[in-house]
């Protein structure tokens, strides 16, 4: 008996047709999400796939939290282009002013010059001609004229210095506003160089943020546990950094309750002068150390700020915003950039580390935080965070240096 059944229809979908799309995009988000896909059986299906451009994997959860990582320290350094051009803009406008000051000045002095050159002229047009002194002053190069009438030696001693304080007056203002026209174009440089720092630290951080809004409720998830884990990793190395300074700190105070209790048996050893010798082992505290408790106690005083780049307090800071404003307020001037401020000081070895010590990230300097021990600094993040706690080993670490 023959059958009845409707045959399965094996229509194609073509190539462009809304339902590829849709399928490749389901097949993008099932990529990136990790989860396998299934396998046609159909002859039409099969078709249709072979003529189908190949759908390429989606970036993995790891590779996202790299390259939002890598986007944010690019926005990092591009802040630090942005603070040294803003420095250098603000010393630039201040040398201009400056200048053009000092050119208003010399221009006054001058045009007083001018008077009393015209007070001569004016009182030999009255006793009849055109003097010397009056052709001199309409004359377009008064120099020139000197050279060829050698008129120089017939003026009287009162005109000539007249002359010569009025031509060293026209030379300096002169030379002054080539040095003003030198130094607005080097501040024009130097806006421009702003500018395209802004534009790049808004570029950067607008392309993390449009990759993070990519992400599914899931792939967000599996993100934050990568961050919790990355977290983890850096406060374990924290902790055994802790344990070593508290091995330390521990070995320092046995060897001093060492030393007090010999220099209690020992009587003190009067000198020839009368004074008294200190006994071995006592050493003078550092001023250092004070500064640094300073600087600690302000940096601890802006916990929870927010990161703002370019910022320099008191509302809110960028990273080396916040060590310079601390290590000022102890009294100790700082660059304002991560690149002039990692040479602002003595280097330090990671081990050799003490509170207030600055420590520096990443290999092209982008990121600075102050130390506070057992592992641990006090630092403005990023955008979008605020100025917080957090283990010195959540970022290579490039370089440290004491301050003071």
């Amino acid at each position: 008996m023959a059958s009845h059944r409707k045959p399965r229809s094996t229509t194609l979908v073509r190539a462009g047709s809304p339902a590829v799309g849709i399928t490749t995009a389901a097949l993008a988000s099932v990529t990136l999400l990790g989860t396998g896909s299934g396998t046609a059986t159909a002859a039409g299906t099969t078709r249709a796939a072979a003529t189908a451009p190949a759908v390429r994997p989606g970036p993995s959860i790891a590779d996202v939290q790299r390259q939002v990582d890598d986007l944010y320290r690019q926005a990092g350094s591009a802040t630090e282009d942005y603070d040294q051009a803003k420095e250098s803009t603000a010393d630039q406008r201040k040398a201009l002013d400056s200048l053009l000051d000092d050119i208003a000045r010399r221009t006054d002095r001058m045009n007083e010059s001018r008077r009393r050159l015209g007070m001569f002229a004016t009182a030999q047009y009255r006793q009849g001609a055109v003097s010397p002194t009056a052709a001199l002053i309409f004359a377009d190069s008064p120099q020139s004229y000197f050279d060829e009438t050698q008129l120089m030696d017939r003026m009287s001693d009162r005109q000539s210095g007249a002359l010569a304080d009025f031509q060293g007056q026209q030379a300096a203002a002169a030379k002054k506003r080539a040095q003003a026209a030198k130094q607005l174009q080097s501040l024009t440089a130097s806006q421009a160089r702003l500018r395209a720092s802004k534009q790049q630290i808004q570029q950067k951080l607008g392309d993390a943020q449009a990759m993070l809004s990519k992400l599914t409720a899931q792939e967000k998830a599996r993100l934050a546990a990568l961050e919790k884990k990355k977290q983890a990793e850096a406060d374990a190395k924290a902790k055994a950094k802790a344990a070593e300074e508290a091995r330390a700190r521990a070995a320092a105070e046995k060897r001093r309750q060492q030393a007090q209790a010999q220099d209690h048996d020992q009587a003190p050893q009067k000198t020839t002068t009368g004074t008294t010798t200190p006994p071995a082992g006592t050493t003078t505290s550092p001023g250092s150390s004070a500064k640094a408790d300073q600087a600690l106690a302000f940096a601890r005083a802006q916990i929870g700020k927010p990161y703002v780049w370019g910022a320099t307090g008191p509302g809110s800071f960028d990273c080396s915003g916040l060590t310079q404003a601390a290590w000022k307020a102890a009294g100790v001037d700082l660059p304002r950039t991560t690149y002039d401020q990692v040479n602002a000081g003595t280097r330090v070895a990671t081990a050799d580390l003490r509170p207030g010590d600055l420590v520096f990230f990443f290999s092209d300097i982008s990121h600075v935080g102050m130390y506070i021990g057992d592992g641990m600094m006090i630092h403005a993040p990023k955008p979008g965070a605020y100025v917080r706690e957090e283990s010195i080993y959540t970022m290579p670490i490039y370089a440290s240096v004491r301050p003071a």
